[in-house]
């Protein structure tokens, strides 16, 4: 039997020690994989960012277009009112933003004829002129004396100022006042709505007619109609 030189097995015991070498096609198949997981993830990452961009683009303009069309809609309301009395004309500018509710009834009763042939019920001298038949807000020479009572005026009454009484208004209940001075302390009788641009004269006019001891005028003066308009 031959023997085997301690040299070549010690050449033997380093070639079975040694590492095994990876091939190149096995590091490309691995890079390849790599690649195609920074890939996916890349891909979903601009594909649910995407969805979120446009989801809240998509939202964003519903509520621009939900606001505009609410402002189109506020726009479109007449924003004056010509009141023609057997005096003259009175233009009023209507306060759509500070009494939006009590601009729509109003609107809404123009539309329906409510204040066609309306009288003048009560005229004050330098306090204010009503017209309408509404009894249920206590008398107007109640609020005359009670504002003699009082020396700070509200800036919401000032002269020439349109308005309507508080609370629940029936059919006939919407009942309108034009101050013909600063008014104290009316807050809590009245919602003003409007303002007059033009027909001072005609509200003076009716102001000076003369009128019994419940203020009511001796000759009937009323409202002939109410035309809205957009501009004037």
């Amino acid at each position: 039997m031959a023997r085997i030189k301690p040299q070549a097995l010690l050449q033997q015991s380093k070639r079975k020690k040694g590492p095994s070498r990876i091939s190149a096609t096995t590091i490309i198949f691995y890079v390849l994989i790599l690649v195609l997981i920074v890939f996916f993830l890349f891909a979903s990452y601009r594909h649910w960012s995407s969805r979120s961009r446009l989801q809240s683009e998509n939202h964003l303009s519903v509520s621009e277009g939900e606001n505009t069309f609410v402002d189109s809609k506020k726009s479109e309301l007449p924003g004056y009112a010509v009141l023609n009395t057997s005096k003259g004309s009175i233009i009023i500018e209507l306060h759509k933003e500070s009494a939006p509710e009590a601009v729509d009834e109003f609107i809404d009763l123009c539309q329906k004829g409510h204040f066609k042939g309306m009288l003048f019920q009560q005229v004050i001298k330098h306090y204010v002129i009503q017209a309408g038949d509404n009894q249920g807000t206590g008398a107007t020479e109640d609020w005359n004396l009670r504002g003699k009572q009082h020396t700070i005026t509200s800036m919401k009454h000032e002269a020439f100022m349109l308005g309507t009484s508080k609370g629940k208004h029936n059919n006939k209940g919407f009942d309108l006042f034009i101050t013909t001075a600063p008014i104290p302390d009316l807050n809590e009788k009245l919602i003003v709505f409007g303002h007059v641009i033009k027909g001072e004269d005609v509200v003076q006019e009716i102001e000076e007619v003369d009128t019994d001891e419940h203020y009511k005028p001796k000759v009937s003066i009323g409202i002939l109609d109410v035309t809205l308009k957009q501009k004037v």
